[in-house]
């Protein structure tokens, strides 16, 4: 099965860098029925940055100003799924590398049951150009996936 490479939108909020203040936006999610495609949290200074990549944006976007989060505009990430195989994030990286473009991000799982998930980023004026590269014609909406990729650090811009 080739992979499946969706442009999607992503929103981050940046919280005191403390024990349990995941585990509270998360929970607040949760009561609002907000499904999450992925998630990622890291250290920002002397703060933490969480960055959200929800099913449905505008019920994530309900909830975070419902909750008051101090939340980030909404930006494009790529999100990519498909069969695990030698060579699939190689293969990935290597078209954005063929159209000269650089990776500003990027976080690969394997999914178990021989899949993998990854996220991309790429500076927003390279969005266009990347979408092409990797094969990606229109914005897609996401497929029902349960992502869950290690943090690592991810720009903000």
């Amino acid at each position: 099965m080739a992979e499946t490479v969706q442009l999607v939108e992503y929103s981050y909020v940046q919280v005191p860098d403390k024990p349990g203040e995941g585990a509270r936006l998360l929970a607040q999610l949760k009561e609002a029925g907000v499904n999450l495609l992925a998630f990622s949290g890291f250290p920002v200074g002397r703060k933490g940055q969480l960055d959200f990549v929800p099913e449905d944006g505008k019920a994530f976007r309900a909830a975070a100003r419902k909750a008051k989060w101090p939340l980030s505009p909404a930006r494009k990430v790529f999100l990519i799924m498909g069969d695990d195989r030698v060579g699939v994030g190689a293969d990935l990286v290597g078209k954005l590398a063929a159209a000269n473009l650089n990776i500003i991000a990027s976080q690969a799982i394997t999914a178990g049951a021989g899949r993998f998930g990854m996220l991309l980023w790429v500076q927003p004026g390279d969005v266009r150009k990347a979408a092409k590269a990797l094969g990606v014609t229109a914005p897609a909406k996401p497929a029902t996936a349960a992502l869950a990729p290690p943090a690592t650090a991810v720009p903000q811009g």
